[in-house]
């Protein structure tokens, strides 16, 4: 099927009453390029993706996001059917990390995930050792992220370039099990009376300090 065919991909449900994105269909003659969906052109393209990809099949978009792809990559903790996996696959996909790992459960909620799930590799890992026997294979360090006992501020760390960040559930945060797997626990500073903020928000703001680390060349005050 191509992606003008699946379903409701600007990540809307049917009832929702909102103003629609994207673009209509193309004006004729096409362009002669192979990645581009002829369903799309002639239909209109209202997916939840950069202006670039407008009337790309799903398969060229990944294929080009592949070569894009930053090298570090996610984990999730999923215990608990936990509603923020679907922000932290959709954060993912924004920062280009190379994939999501769900450790636990298979079933996740796409919802939060707005449809970028079809862009993005995900990956299952039935247990926490199974994820660790993949990086070790994979030589990738497991850089936990949880402000927990012992944890030292993200931005006063130099974040590995390839490894895996690691987040637990909301609530409980990493399991015992994740903190002993990572090499390292980064906490995000805070300043409120909050304890912690979900793993949505903390995935976002720790791909971010990945990159400005690795993309913008920031060194933060104690990273020299």
């Amino acid at each position: 099927m191509s992606a003008s065919g699946e379903d409701n991909e600007n990540g809307l449900d049917d009832a929702d009453s909102k103003p629609e994105v994207g673009v209509g269909p193309h004006a004729r003659p096409w362009p002669e390029d192979p990645r581009l969906d002829p369903e799309l052109l002639a239909e209109g393209d209202r997916r939840n993706v950069e202006d670039r990809f407008r009337y790309w099949r799903r398969d060229a978009v990944i294929e080009q996001l592949d070569t894009e792809r930053h090298p570090f990559q996610v984990a999730i903790e999923n215990w608990e059917h936990d509603f923020n996996i679907g922000s932290v696959v959709r954060n993912a996909n924004a920062f280009g990390a190379t994939a999501v790992h769900i450790v636990g459960r298979r079933r996740w909620n796409r919802r939060g995930a707005m449809v970028t799930d079809r862009y993005q590799h995900v990956e299952h890992h039935p247990t926490i050792d199974d994820l660790v026997s993949w990086a070790g294979e994979s030589d990738l360090p497991i850089v936990g992220i949880d402000n927990t006992a012992g944890s030292v501020p993200i931005e006063q760390v130099a974040l590995p370039q390839r490894c895996v960040l690691l987040f637990g559930q909301e609530g409980p945060g990493l399991s015992p099990e994740a903190q002993n797997a990572s090499t390292m626990v980064c906490a995000i500073t805070q300043f409120g009376s909050t304890r912690s903020v979900n793993a949505g928000v903390a995935s976002g703001v720790a791909m971010f300090a990945w990159v400005l680390q690795h993309v913008h060349g920031w060194n933060g005050p104690d990273l020299s």
